[in-house]
């Protein structure tokens, strides 16, 4: 292993927790759930600042990152689903925004144009917050006394960041194919 693979590395350590944060947050032992959960989203941060300071940027981590994050976020809240900590409509507008991206991608990939994995702003900003919203529903079962309007607030603000980031992708790549059909009817004429 060189350095150049440490992101990558800490992406797979990020798949590999996914493990034990199920495990604890399905036993109910929020405060070790919460730390390992805490130590993932870190990881997150740290392998794509390696990533971009070092130019450590390659093919296999732009497939590795999103994966870890999305089996990480999907299976934590599939969980707090399972242990009534989250409602399942909120699941569901994130299960369904993953879905609709993941095909999206492969069809834009295979469509319109090689697939790079530069996610917009509204889509780290979900992603984030996604985090927050775990990290204090977790904290507020055994650590924190967090109020149930801030809850509420960034609930909503997760639902609403889902959509809004599910929709720009649609968007952005339906325009992207459109002008593709545009480019090609132009040019047969």
């Amino acid at each position: 292993m060189t350095k150049k693979d440490i992101p990558n590395a800490i992406s797979l350590l990020r798949i590999v927790s996914v493990i034990p944060i199920v495990y604890f947050l399905l036993n109910k032992q929020f405060t070790v759930s919460l730390i390992l959960f805490i130590v993932a989203g870190l990881s997150d941060a740290l392998d794509g600042y390696l990533a971009k300071k070092y130019h450590w940027v390659s093919r296999l981590g732009s497939f590795l990152d999103p994966l870890a994050d999305k089996l990480l976020l999907v299976s934590c809240f599939l969980v707090c689903v399972l242990i009534e900590l989250v409602p399942v409509w909120l699941f569901a507008i994130i299960l369904i925004r993953d879905v609709v991206v993941a095909f999206g991608a492969l069809a834009c990939h295979f469509m319109v144009e090689k697939f790079r994995g530069n996610p917009p702003f509204s889509s780290k900003l979900n992603t984030a917050l996604q985090i927050l919203f775990l990290v204090m529903i977790i904290a507020a079962q055994s650590l924190v006394n967090i109020p149930e309007t801030w809850l509420t607030f960034v609930l909503y603000s997760v639902a609403a960041t889902t959509a809004v980031s599910g929709f720009e992708y649609i968007w952005v790549w339906g325009f992207k194919y459109w002008d593709m059909q545009k480019t090609h009817g132009e040019r047969d004429e």
